[in-house]
């Protein structure tokens, strides 16, 4: 089966689904990376994983483009604990 890069935009709305209850897109986003994996296997996982960091990437470039700041910037105030 070949991958289907729709899964990628699943898996991100899945997580932006539910702004009440953030465990239920959590749980959406599990069973999406769950069925990725048992029907693609590593191939799909690694190609589901690339299409969403490279998704995250432009979006940041984009936002950082607009606010002024260099994009790595961002980057790291998107991964802050």
């Amino acid at each position: 089966m070949d991958y289907d890069r729709s899964l990628a935009h699943q898996a991100l709305n899945a997580v932006l689904s539910d702004d009440h209850n953030a465990q239920v897109g959590e749980a959406a986003l599990r069973a999406i990376v769950a069925h990725v994996a048992a029907v693609e296997g590593s191939d799909g996982l690694q190609r589901l994983t690339v299409d969403l960091a490279l998704k995250l990437a432009e979006l940041t470039e984009r936002i950082a483009t607009a606010d002024q700041l260099a994009a790595v910037d961002l980057a790291d105030l998107i991964f802050l604990d």
